[in-house]
């Protein structure tokens, strides 16, 4: 019992002998792991803009280069976290052989993430829509800012920033308002069931083809499109490029409201007429 005892004395003094040495190994280890990631911060980041420079000179796609850019960015910081790991001696082959057996589990874990990373190799092979574009998707809609590894980031015309998964995007139908020059303009306007169609109409077109966007060599048609409950309900129908799509139909739906009212011409709103028979 006694020869325990020593054994037990001894072992703990040696361990507090030790004991500052190992701590004072350890710590400068934990500054020299700092260091190498501070360093290696840089190169990766000094490496993405020799990438970026050297992708815009080639005149890639601006999608291309931010997916290629995240990319990047994500595994040159797991193989830096990976040299950090072996300096304390971690085996890497050991790392792998776990990731190995544990495949199943890793995979079910992060289906999400692979399935968005493969829905951002479809958008940058099949090119839907690239950056600049203005797209409408699963109830969001707005000009693309970036298309990243994982995520796309849609402005919208509020200035709000939509972050909308790749894996969406390539698996659900999608409009890309941009995808051609020039766009369709539609304004309905209801008048009065006593106003002269052909008035209004003549009316309504000279508001077209005075208008400085609209595409005069396209077709500019007003029609009437329903007899309502209380209105004629016509359509003007034009075109403009489509950068000026927007601007050209609020102008236009406020210059149809001035030309209509110059013209005499009543703009009805919803209205009910009751009739009351009284007893005789």
């Amino acid at each position: 019992m006694e020869a325990v005892e020593e054994i037990d004395v001894g072992l703990i003094q040696s361990f507090l002998q030790e004991l500052p040495e190992k701590t004072l190994h350890f710590g400068v280890r934990v500054l020299l792991a700092v260091i190498v990631f501070l360093v290696g911060a840089q190169l990766i980041r000094l490496v993405r803009k020799i990438f970026k420079r050297s992708m815009k000179r080639s005149n890639a796609d601006v999608g291309v280069v931010q997916f290629l850019d995240s990319f990047i960015k994500i595994s040159l910081y797991v193989l830096l976290v990976f040299l950090i790991a072996s300096g304390f001696g971690l085996d890497a082959a050991s790392v792998v052989a776990l990731l190995g057996s544990a495949g199943v589990a890793i995979g079910l874990a992060v289906q999400g993430s692979l399935s968005n990373f493969a829905g951002g190799v479809l958008i940058l092979l099949l090119k839907p829509f690239k950056v600049g574009d203005y797209i409408v998707a699963g109830g969001n809609e707005g000009t693309v800012m970036e298309i990243q590894i994982f995520y796309t980031k849609l402005t919208t015309a509020d200035n709000r920033v939509v972050i909308i998964p790749n894996g969406d995007l390539a698996n659900s139908s999608m409009t890309n308002a941009s995808a051609m020059t020039k766009r369709r303009i539609d304004i309905p306007v209801g008048i009065s069931y006593q106003a002269d169609i052909k008035t209004a109409r003549e009316v309504l077109m000279k508001v077209l083809e005075n208008d400085s966007t609209v595409l005069q060599e396209e077709e500019k048609r007003i029609f009437v499109d329903e007899l309502g409950d209380s209105a004629v309900q016509l359509n003007v129908r034009c075109y403009a490029s489509t950068e000026d799509f927007w601007e050209t139909k609020w102008r236009l739906t406020e210059a149809v409201k001035y030309a209509l009212d110059e013209a005499g011409i009543e703009i009805p709103y919803n209205q009910l007429d009751v009739h009351l028979n009284t007893p005789s």
